[in-house]
Parts: structure tokens; C-alpha cells; sequence
């Protein structure tokens, strides 16, 4: 007896730049026999049989209800943003995430848009690999009382909420204090994320075999500011000065909290990882390589002269 296979697609919202693409993508797993699961009517509207046949019929299932239950993996077309949406879907289902890049970088994508067939072909034949990336689990306190509690794979951020004002954080890490100052924000990223907003925001990057957290202060005024790398094991806890600003946290820039002045945010190594579909079996180092485009070659030989 064989267990029917189904993927939840989800898709950018921009429907003009992967609407091509997901009726393609509907279009060889139905052929295959695999049914497609969206959360969105218009997606369902979007890959339905053109006048040529061209799609596949679909489910709606509530964004709500787990729509991630029971399928074989979140088949995601888009960029990094798009992706983070879906793990938010999988997780709690513990189902695998592939990403397909149709954005710009698209560091969590696991295949750009040129290899689309090709990835539709590996899923439908099951040569693929899950690995599991770690997630940080967030707590907000204030006066010693849970007022807000998520997670994020990338990182989370606690970023002044006005312009005009100096964010005052006092960053503790297992409960000792380590530096105080004024400053925009502080990001709490995960490796998986260290190449993300952390990155932008000064932060080195960190190979995701690497079990570790980091900590990066953003345009902070102070001599000792510097990013940290700590244990998984460790707690981070950035605490709001209760005569300062508020602020807001947000988490892989999709879920906010405000944060009024004296509470206290705490970052822990996560307790459910998100599962990541890889196809290929080269290192991390060529893929940071290839999707920042680093020169590999040295200054001579990238300049020498043609010979004459």
C-alpha cells in the first residue's frame, strides 16, 4: 500500500514574477502524482490548467489550521523572506523546508531559478538530504513577568522604535553583565542567520555546523561594542534602561513586539530546529563564495596583463 505524496507550495506575493514559475513547478508534480497543498485562493487560482493544460489543481488549507501537517516538505518559490515564512509553517509540523531563488541573494535557498525542473525532478524522485539548523527561542519580561514569548531561525533584534532617541541596552550573557551603552539596536542571530541581517549589521559569519550564538550591537556608542560569539548553551539577555525609549523586537523581520523602557528580552538556543532540504553535497564554503560573488583569485591574478 502507498501513502499519497503532497507538497505545501508557497510563493512570493509579487504573482507576476512567480506565477511562470509556479504553474511549472504544480504542473511536473501533478504529472508525477504529487499533490499540491497553498494557503492563498489566488495561488490556487494561479496554478490552476491554463487554456493549455498547463498547471495542477490544488487544496486550500487554512494558514492557521498547521497547513504544513502531513505534507512531505514546503516547496517555497521566492527569496530568503518568503522562506522564513514557510519555516514558520514547517516547524511546528517538524516538515522540510526547500527553498527555489527567485529574489536576489537568496542565502537560504537551496537551488536558484534555472535549476527548476531539475529540483522539481530530485523531489519527486526523494534524492535529497534534510539537515537541521538551529533556532533561538525569545522571551520578553517586565517586572519580572512573561509578556511575550517566539523564536527565530535568523535572529532576533531589539532596535530603537524612534529615530530620535538612543536605545540605552545592557547586554548580560549567562547573567553577568558585559557592556553597556547607547545605540540602535541589538541583533541575537543564530549561524544560520550570521549571514543575514547580522552580517550587515558588522557581524562575522558563522558556519552553520558551528554550535554557537552571536550577539552584534548596531551603531552603538561605546569603545567596547564589538560582536560576541558565545555557547548554544548560553543566555543572552539584553535589558531596556527603564528611563530610556522603548523599543520593538522583531524576529526574521515577520514577527514584532513592542518593548516598553525596563524590560528585559532573553535569547536561548532554541528547543525545535527548522529542517532544511539540501540537494547538493558541496561544502559551506563554496556556497558563500558563489552567492556573494568573493574573489577567490589573488590581486596579481586578477589583474595580470594579457601577453603581448
Amino acid at each position: 500500500m502507498t501513502t499519497e505524496r503532497e507538497v505545501l507550495l508557497m510563493v512570493h506575493p509579487d504573482r507576476d514574477a512567480t506565477g511562470e514559475a509556479a504553474r511549472e513547478v504544480s504542473a511536473r508534480f501533478a504529472k508525477a502524482g504529487i499533490r499540491i497543498r497553498v494557503i492563498e485562493h489566488d495561488v490556487c487560482a494561479l496554478i490552476n490548467p491554463d487554456e493549455h493544460g498547463v498547471g495542477a489543481t490544488c487544496t486550500v488549507v487554512d494558514p492557521d489550521d498547521n497547513p504544513a501537517e502531513g505534507v512531505e516538505l514546503v516547496f517555497v518559490l521566492g527569496g530568503d523572506g518568503t522562506l522564513l515564512r514557510a519555516a514558520e509553517l514547517a516547524r511546528p509540523a517538524g516538515v522540510p523546508v526547500l527553498g527555489v531563488n527567485l529574489g536576489r541573494v537568496g542565502f537560504l535557498a537551496e537551488a536558484d531559478s534555472d535549476a527548476l525542473a531539475d529540483t522539481v525532478q530530485r523531489v519527486v524522485d526523494g534524492d535529497y538530504q534534510v539537515e537541521e539548523r538551529m533556532t533561538i527561542d525569545v522571551t520578553v519580561t517586565h517586572g519580572g513577568e512573561e509578556v511575550a514569548r517566539t523564536w527565530a531561525l535568523n535572529e532576533a533584534s531589539v532596535e530603537k522604535s524612534t529615530r530620535e532617541r538612543v536605545l540605552d541596552a545592557l547586554i548580560e550573557v549567562d547573567g553577568r553583565p558585559v557592556s553597556a551603552f547607547g545605540c540602535d539596536g541589538v541583533l541575537c542571530a543564530t549561524p544560520t542567520g550570521s549571514t543575514a541581517y547580522a552580517f550587515s549589521a558588522g557581524g562575522p559569519i558563522i558556519w552553520p555546523d558551528v554550535q554557537a550564538l552571536l550577539v552584534v550591537p548596531s551603531n552603538a556608542h561605546a569603545m567596547f561594542a564589538r560582536p560576541l560569539v558565545v555557547s548554544r548553551d548560553s543566555v543572552i539577555t539584553v535589558g531596556i534602561d527603564p528611563d530610556g525609549s522603548s523599543a520593538v523586537l522583531t524576529c526574521d523581520g515577520t514577527r514584532h513586539v513592542d518593548l516598553p523602557p525596563g524590560v528585559r528580552v532573553r535569547v536561548t538556543c532554541g528547543t525545535t530546529p527548522v529542517r532544511l532540504v539540501r540537494l547538493w553535497d558541496g561544502p559551506f564554503t563554496d556556497r558563500l563564495v558563489q552567492k556573494f560573488s568573493l574573489p577567490v583569485k589573488s590581486w596579481r591574478e586578477r589583474h595580470a596583463r594579457p601577453c603581448e
